[in-house]
C-alpha cells in the first residue's frame, strides 16, 4: 500500500506561474480592497464590480501554466497516495495532473447561485471561450450568478474533508502559505503525531513550536526538487 502524502498549498505555489498572489507586496489586496471584492457585503453592494474583478482573474489564469512545483506534486502520485489541499482558487494543480484536490476557498473557473453557493444543481464550470459572468446573468434558481469562491465571513465547507485527509497522512507537506489564514492554518494540528512534516517557502513561516518541521527555504519549484530528492533518500534507507 502506498504511503499517504497530504500537501497544503497556498499562493506561493502559483506565484512562479505568473498568477497574482493576494497578500504579498504588490498583491491583489493592495490594489483591490478585500471588503469590496471578497466579502458578502461587497457582493451585495456592487455585484457587477465583484464579477468584473473575478472575470479579470480568470483571463489571467488561462494565460498561466502550471510550474515545476505543480508538475512535481502530480508526479508524486506514481509512488504515493497524494491529496492536495489548496487555499488557491486556480486550477493549476489539476492542469498539472493532480487527481485528488480539495479546494478550501472555491474554484475560480466555476460560478454558482448567490442564494445558495453550495447547491450543486447551480454550480457551473466556465470555459475558456466563456470566461466572464455578465451583468445580470442568472443561475438556475433565478438568483444572480456569482463566483464559486469562499469569501471572508463565509463558512469553509471543505475544511472537514481536508481535516479527515490530514488525519490519515503519513507525510505532510506545506508549500507557499504563511499559515496565517484560518481554518486552513489549523490543519497541521490534525496530522498524526510524529509524522514527517516539510515546509517549503522562501520566507520565514511561523509553525507550532511543539512540532518538528523540516524547512526548505526556497521558492516552490526549487524547494520541490530538493524535497523529491529527500523523499527518494528516505525510501532507500
Amino acid at each position: 500500500m502506498k504511503k499517504k502524502i497530504v500537501v497544503l498549498t497556498g499562493a506561493g505555489v502559483s506565484a512562479e506561474s505568473g498568477f497574482s498572489t493576494f497578500r504579498d507586496s504588490g498583491g491583489l489586496w493592495e490594489r483591490y480592497p478585500v471588503e469590496k471584492v471578497a466579502t458578502p457585503e461587497g457582493w451585495n453592494e456592487d455585484p457587477v464590480f465583484v464579477n468584473e474583478f473575478y472575470n479579470g482573474l480568470r483571463r489571467q489564469l488561462v494565460d498561466a501554466s502550471p510550474n515545476e512545483a505543480h508538475l512535481l506534486l502530480a508526479e508524486l502520485e506514481k509512488d504515493y497516495d497524494v491529496t492536495i489541499v489548496t487555499q488557491n482558487v486556480d486550477n493549476l494543480h489539476a492542469r498539472a495532473g493532480s487527481t485528488d484536490i480539495i479546494y478550501l476557498h472555491g474554484e475560480l473557473m466555476k460560478a454558482c447561485s448567490s442564494r445558495d453557493p453550495e447547491d450543486p444543481r447551480y454550480i457551473t464550470t466556465l470555459s475558456t471561450d466563456h470566461l466572464d459572468i455578465l451583468p445580470g446573468e442568472k443561475a438556475g434558481d433565478g438568483s444572480l450568478l456569482r463566483p464559486f469562491i469562499v469569501w471572508f465571513g463565509e463558512a469553509v465547507p471543505q475544511i472537514e474533508p481536508a481535516a479527515e485527509a490530514c488525519q490519515k497522512a503519513d507525510i505532510f507537506i506545506i508549500i507557499g502559505t504563511s499559515l496565517q489564514v484560518y481554518p486552513a492554518a489549523g490543519l497541521i494540528r490534525y496530522c498524526p503525531p510524529g509524522i514527517p512534516i516539510y515546509l517549503i517557502d522562501p520566507k520565514e513561516v511561523s509553525v507550532p513550536h511543539n512540532l518538528h518541521v523540516t524547512v526548505i527555504r526556497d521558492v516552490a519549484s526549487k524547494g520541490m526538487r530538493k524535497l523529491v530528492d529527500m523523499l527518494k533518500g528516505c525510501s532507500t534507507n
